[in-house]
């Protein structure tokens, strides 16, 4: 097997394989899954969109080894840093882990902004911290305001860390009732909004001087996670009669996109954090699964998510979650090539 070596080969271009071995661990055995990450135990029937491996086109990756995993991050720690697509991400990668060693010592620790699982035998913690920004929220007489140009607070949380990935990206557009804020603060001064991209490039912006400033690449490995796409709109992967079609979901989507074209439209937060990054001394290695995620439309809950009742249920064109992923799933080959990021 010809092992991916990072300078020769992209892990990010290359197609979906339909493989009988997938996938690495049963939800059900898994400690930590999320009810809206649950689609096997939400009543989803069909299978075969766990049986799909990532094949990069010029190379081989390696399978996960949950052991290998262990004793290379022995004593060491690791944190998702970000939104729910981080945690989505963290609970897949302690699933990956824990089927590697049934029996062993565990602990979780749940909080918020931070929980922890711990595999005690091998003393490697790997954790998720919530912040859909990465930048600082304050909460003044009664209103949140969002510090575009402050990171101080959740940064104490990151020092000494092994491995940090962070995300960020899906809050940033949320209107209305979704909007994690009710002011931008920049400079002192206060905006009841603006330009989405801009403020999240002046977010990325401030932490990325926080990174340049405070992380030593000899002690830590840095990783940002890009934009992970959404599936709302079929008519980014449908063409022709079938798109005149009302469905406004990923509702019974079971099988991937093929091609080497990105569907529908690419994401324009993906240019905003790329420009950030090439300005950066030290930059992230970016885990730019976007293409690959884009093309699996059938891996979402859709309806069959712990987080909908069974009225949202019965209304998928309304209700549907076309942007997290299911577990087992999708975040598993984020993983796989994390790890091979990490190590080979």
């Amino acid at each position: 097997m010809i092992l991916a070596n990072l300078t020769s080969c992209n892990l990010f271009m290359g197609s979906w394989v339909y493989d009988e071995t997938y996938p690495l661990y049963q939800s059900s055995s898994c400690p930590i899954i999320d009810s809206q990450f649950n689609c096997q135990m939400y009543g989803r029937s069909d299978t075969d969109y766990l049986k799909y491996r990532w094949k990069p086109a010029n190379c081989d990756i390696p399978r996960f080894n949950g052991v290998d995993f262990l004793m290379r991050m022995r004593g060491k720690t690791v944190m998702y840093v970000g939104d729910s697509l981080g945690r989505n991400q963290w609970q897949s990668f302690i699933c990956m882990i824990s089927a590697a060693v049934p029996r062993a010592q565990t602990q979780m620790i749940t909080g918020d902004p931070i929980s922890t699982f711990k595999f005690l035998d091998y003393a490697v913690s790997v954790s998720f911290y919530r912040t859909p920004y990465l930048v600082d929220i304050d909460l003044v007489q009664g209103k949140r305001i969002l510090r575009l140009d402050d990171i101080t607070k959740n940064s104490n949380a990151w020092r000494g860390v092994d491995v940090l990935s962070f995300n960020t990206g899906h809050w940033w557009t949320h209107k209305g009732a979704l909007q994690g804020w009710d002011y931008m603060d920049i400079g002192g001064k206060l905006y009841q909004d603006m330009d989405r991209l801009v403020a999240l490039e002046s977010g990325l912006r401030t932490w990325a001087r926080w990174i340049d400033a405070n992380i030593d690449k000899s002690r830590t490995r840095l990783f940002f996670q890009g934009v992970s796409p959404t599936h709302y709109n079929p008519s980014d992967w449908t063409t022709g009669a079938s798109s005149a079609s009302s469905a406004r979901s990923c509702y019974g989507e079971t099988v991937p996109m093929s091609g080497t074209a990105y569907p529908g439209t690419y994401p324009d937060q993906m240019r905003v954090m790329q420009a950030v990054m090439r300005d950066m001394n030290n930059p992230p290695f970016l885990l730019d699964i976007t293409f690959l995620s884009a093309m699996r439309k059938d891996a979402h809950p859709s309806i069959y998510s712990g987080a909908l009742t069974s009225e949202q249920r019965a209304n998928p064109d309304h209700s549907a979650d076309c942007s997290h992923w299911c577990l087992a799933g999708l975040p598993d080959t984020w993983n796989q090539l994390f790890y091979t990021a990490l190590f080979f």
